[in-house]
């Protein structure tokens, strides 16, 4: 069956009803939630070998099963999206195992890798925060009827992993040597989730997102309600987070160039720089980062191995 007209398509969201199907949709509109469903589902999918590698750190079996139960949740997470794309016409198999890894599109934070379960936990006091607060504009305002009645589960197991962050964080802190170590974690990775909600609204590239309510807030406006829960975890703490609410504007405001350097294999941000082009910044997203290659092999590799006992069998 054909694709509905531009027009058709915005006559029923004008009518306030949510698109279902693959026949329901316009060429444009095909394209650009076929584009937010890959990056929901590879970042998803992605998590799961970064969370397993700082899980190795964890301090007793219980926070391990906790963290092994996180990542139960992110591969669901990523099956709901990728089983979404299929219906939509798009090879799951060859999307998951056959790209290469510089192909996959998931926020570079996870491109660096989480080698404690100090910063597990940070991961999920604000990765997951990211997650939940993107995830949760979609539930709440998406147009796109099957990922937004899929994402009344997944809302609240992000809820529960940036919860599970907080908590840790909250134990950590009063341990000796706690605050130190979660203020280094703090000081690379905040700047990082910052950046996950990509470019400022006036150099967005791919406005059928707002248009066609794959979610109802922008990337700034996100990155705003990102930073209302954040910064006030962190100040609650004691940590020094490089943002600060200022009254007059009712925003945060960062206190630090943005977009500036950051040296990955350092864990480094070059604030004494100054502020560089988002050019550059994509420059980075694109090349990847240290544990791309790594992350990705290590989800591909079983298919491979059974694609080849299955030749060696027949």
């Amino acid at each position: 069956m054909a694709l509905v007209t531009e027009d058709a398509l915005k006559q029923r969201l004008a009518e306030g009803k949510l698109v279902e199907t693959k026949e329901q949709m316009s060429p444009r509109y095909l394209e650009g939630i076929i584009r937010i469903l890959t990056v929901s589902a590879d970042t998803e999918l992605i998590s799961a070998p970064a969370y397993y590698h700082a899980a190795q750190d964890a301090p007793n079996i219980n926070a391990f099963v906790s963290a092994m139960g996180i990542i139960q949740d992110e591969l669901g997470h990523a099956h709901i999206a990728y089983r979404i794309l299929e219906d939509l016409g798009v090879d799951k198999n060859k999307l998951i195992y056959e790209r290469k890894p510089e192909e996959f599109k998931y926020p570079y934070a996870f491109d660096v890798p989480l080698e404690s379960w100090v910063e597990l936990v940070v991961a999920n006091a604000f990765y997951d925060r990211a997650g939940f607060v993107l995830l949760g504009d979609v539930f709440k305002h998406g147009k796109f009827g099957p990922w937004k009645r899929a994402l009344a589960k997944v809302d609240k197991e992000e809820n529960f992993h940036l919860r599970h962050g907080e908590m840790w964080m909250r134990k950590i802190i009063q341990q000796p040597g706690g605050r130190e170590k979660l203020q280094r974690a703090v000081d690379w990775m905040f700047p990082l989730t910052v950046e996950w909600f990509g470019l400022p609204d006036n150099l967005k590239r791919h406005t059928e997102q707002i248009e066609y309510g794959f979610k109802g807030s922008t990337n700034d406006e996100l990155r705003q309600q990102w930073l209302s829960t954040a910064v006030p975890l962190c100040e609650e703490l004691g940590l020094d987070v490089p943002a600060h609410y200022d009254a007059k504007s009712g925003k945060y405001v960062l206190d630090f160039p943005f977009p500036c350097r950051f040296v990955a294999e350092e864990k480094r941000w070059l604030f004494e720089e100054g502020q560089i082009s988002w050019d550059e910044v994509l420059e980075r997203w694109k090349a990847r980062g240290p544990k791309n290659k790594e992350f990705v092999e290590s989800v591909q590799r079983g298919y491979r191995d059974f694609l080849q006992t299955e030749k060696l069998a027949s």
